[in-house]
């Protein structure tokens, strides 16, 4: 006989009607929709793994659109509901639409993310010889951890512009068998006065120097190993040294994306903040066919410092792109603009039990509890915060429980803790209303980072709803 299930008191109901209670997005799914988690993640680390430049990601993400009905923009090109475009912003930066059924004097859905990453950059003379060993000099670019990039495998990649106006690729250590570079480090039986330094400064800035060969070129005199190397890249690219001087080359980890943990419920790999938006938002956009307000996708640049120059999302290019599509309905920018929204899609940090102590538990995103929005992100006393109203908030509420999308509201640690930025502030300058929402990292900013396969898919999914607004 089966068991009589004990009655619900008053006050258990009551708390089940005003309380808040969040659970593990894996509890709140089911099989089939599991598979289709799964697929897209699939996808996802694709696309992770082809794309550790901003400018390899620009260049695969044009290619998924033009498999999915997207043209380039030409200035007066016939557009109607659903005509599919894109603007390629010097290879660094992307931007796509689909224009919807509503006139743009009704606004804009736009979705924004960065396809930059922490990296090394080369310095525009990096070549050098000491100890008869070949090094190249680097300048960090972005918030890094110096020391987390000692003793890790690296490649290059990046192009080259030759004085005959050619310009050219150059990958080295992508393929398995290639060859990879490092940064060395001191040995412990020496570190004695290292290990005293504080981390910020346990490995200089300047000391982030890689090391590229150790083979002298068969002759005499100076410099020979880097002779050699030099002779190396000129076979190999047709450089010479003061190619360099307009190069942009990036040293990057070395890592394949993988599933981590034994029931692969993360993925490990370098750059998901915030290539891990940029491909929600992306893969979101090519699915849509004609939406009711015209949908935008944004892959920017130079988000990690500070959205600057012509890539950058403080760049007028994006003012370019969409004024053309007003001018087209005879609308005027300013006006779509106040009517718009922007979904700021950039990741946030995700609870790690390791380091309690710099988040306030319950406002931190969760690991599996699905897309995060941050009302606000900034620093101490919200500064350079977007921080969205109540009534956005509430709007993207009510788009994601009519969609399914499981989701939670995020923090950038406690209040004194430190902070972080987006693009959204940029977004609202422009008078349009913008809240921060994406996917919850863990070790942000490492050469390796950790997600959620269930954090993504929700992002995804979160993007996709909006898109519908």
């Amino acid at each position: 006989m089966a068991k009589k299930k004990d009655a619900v008191s008053p006050e258990e109901e009551l708390k089940e009607q005003l309380f808040y209670n969040q659970k593990n997005g894996y509890d709140l799914i089911d099989a089939k929709e599991l598979i289709k988690l799964e697929k897209y993640c699939e996808g996802y680390k694709s696309f992770l793994n082809e794309s550790k430049t901003e400018r390899e990601a620009v260049k695969n993400a044009i290619e998924l659109a033009e498999k999915a009905g997207f043209v380039p923009y030409e200035p007066g090109m016939e557009l109607v509901p659903g005509s599919k475009i894109y603007k390629n912003n010097r290879g660094k930066a992307l931007m796509l639409a689909v224009i919807g059924k509503k006139s743009l004097a009704e606004g804009a859905v736009a979705a924004a993310a960065h396809v930059d990453a922490p990296r090394l950059d080369l310095k525009q003379l990096p070549l050098y010889e000491d100890g008869e060993m070949a090094y190249l000099k680097t300048h960090y670019y972005g918030g890094i951890k110096k020391y987390q990039w000692l003793c890790t495998p690296l490649e290059l990649h990046g192009v080259a512009s030759l004085k005959n106006g050619e310009t050219v690729e150059i990958v080295i250590g992508k393929e398995k068998d290639d060859c990879k570079f490092v940064i060395t480090d001191l040995l412990p039986h020496l570190a004695a006065d290292q290990v005293k330094k504080p981390a910020s400064e346990f490995v200089p800035g300047e000391s982030l120097n890689i090391l590229i060969g150790s083979v002298p070129y068969a002759c005499e005199g100076k410099d020979r190993v880097k002779l050699a190397v030099m002779s190396i890249l000129n076979e190999r690219y047709g450089i010479t040294e003061e190619d360099f001087l307009s190069a942009e080359l990036e040293a990057v980890p070395a890592f394949d994306v993988c599933d981590v943990g034994l029931d692969r419920s993360l993925i490990g790999g370098y750059g998901h903040d915030d290539r891990v938006c940029a491909y929600a938002e992306l893969k979101a956009i090519l699915e849509l066919k004609a939406p009711s307000r015209t949908a935008v996708c944004i892959l920017a640049d130079k988000e990690e410092i500070g959205s600057c120059g012509t890539s950058g999302m403080r760049s007028d290019a994006f003012e370019c792109f969409m004024e053309d599509l007003c001018d087209s309905q005879g609308v005027k920018l300013r006006h779509c603009f106040e009517k718009s929204l922007c979904i700021s899609a950039d990741v946030t940090n995700a609870y790690d039990p390791n380091f309690p102590e710099t988040c306030e538990k319950r406002n931190n995103a969760k690991i599996n509890y699905g897309m995060g929005i941050c009302k606000y992100t900034g620093s101490r006393g919200k500064s350079g915060s977007n921080d969205a109203d109540a009534e956005i908030v509430g709007l993207v509420r009510r788009a994601f429980a009519d969609n399914g999308v499981v989701w939670q509201m995020a923090e950038l640690g406690k209040v004194d803790q430190g902070g972080g930025g987006t693009v959204a502030l940029y977004m609202a300058d422009r008078n349009i209303s913008t809240i921060d929402a994406g996917v919850p990292v863990l070790s942000m900013h490492a050469p390796f980072e950790l997600v959620s396969s269930f954090d993504c898919y929700m992002t995804y999914k979160g993007v996709l709803a909006c898109y519908g607004i």
